[in-house]
């Protein structure tokens, strides 16, 4: 495969290949940034794959008190899914069981999407009739009794049909330490970029798949060219210096904002050289035939 260099570190002339998904996301706030985070990171645990979650979630940035409508400290989340039903399942069941529960908890709409999800209209029922709503500015929320005072939620939140799951970043270096550097650097700059998360435990996803198995059922299996344990009894496309592939995944609101989070890590990963990082950056793909969004990785070097 044809190679790009950039500040020593072997660019692969391929492309990440994306697909459409349904995205959405919530500004939880809370008594403090401690709970406000706590909120976040409950509703979106078990979230890293629509295949076996039903949905990727993730925390998109911290809000200061000065920015969030009831002037406490926030945290957005966003959440992602192959359909808009099953983006209203999923966000409904996780408000309900993970951010209501939450002490001191309230929920805001922040994604104007071109679609609405009745989340607060459906998670007032657990007021059991004692719950009231209120209308402000022309948007409704409702006020749920529980145990440390009021459950706040606003009734609807917006959805779109324009997000995207699927972009990529595989890692690869001499060895797991310097691998993990480098991954941990890409993942810190795809962090920073608003309207993207990466929904893999810290960013980061070992067990890259690709389409099929040898396994009746199973719809994905190990990436077997990019397993460096398998290098000799498989189709390798790793080289002779590269132990260890790590890989990042990032869903985003929008084309742009997966294509800017993916040239942030692009050039964290570069910045930081191979000799403390990585040695090669690929992308993964299935020919073009999975989605329609292609991100080629010559198009994004700084």
């Amino acid at each position: 495969m044809p190679e790009l260099i950039r500040n020593g570190v072997r660019i692969d002339d391929s492309f990440a290949e994306a697909f459409p998904m349904s995205g959405t996301g919530i500004l939880i706030t809370g008594p403090n940034a401690k709970w406000a985070r706590q909120a976040a990171q409950t509703m979106t645990g078990f979230a890293t794959s629509v295949i076996g979650c039903g949905c990727e979630a993730g925390i998109d940035y911290e809000v200061p008190p000065e920015e969030t409508p009831d002037g406490r400290p926030g945290v957005r989340a966003l959440l992602f899914a192959m359909s808009s039903k099953d983006a209203e399942q999923q966000l409904v069941n996780r408000l309900g069981q993970c951010v209501l529960t939450c002490p001191g908890s309230a929920v805001y709409s922040t994604v104007p999407g071109e679609f609405e999800i009745k989340v607060g209209d459906a998670v007032r029922q657990f007021g059991d009739k004692w719950q009231m709503s209120k209308v402000v500015e022309g948007r409704r929320y409702w006020r749920v009794p529980v145990m440390d005072g009021e459950f706040f939620c606003e009734g609807k939140v917006g959805l779109t049909k324009k997000s995207v799951g699927g972009g990529n970043l595989l890692v690869m270096g001499t060895d797991w330490d310097a691998t993990m550097r480098a991954t941990e650097a890409g993942v810190a700059a795809v962090q920073s970029v608003r309207d993207a998360i990466a929904p893999f435990p810290g960013g980061i996803v070992r067990s890259g798949s690709k389409v099929g198995s040898k396994y009746k059922g199973m719809g994905a299996s190990t990436n077997d060219a990019y397993c460096p344990t398998l290098r000799g009894v498989t189709q390798s496309a790793l080289d002779e210096d590269i132990g260890c592939v790590l890989e990042i995944v990032i869903d985003g609101l929008t084309d742009a904002a997966v294509s800017a989070a993916m040239r942030a890590g692009l050039k964290a990963i570069i910045d930081m050289g191979p000799e403390q990082g990585a040695k090669r950056i690929g992308a993964g793909n299935y020919g073009g035939k999975l989605g329609p969004f292609h991100y080629h990785l010559k198009e994004l070097l700084p």
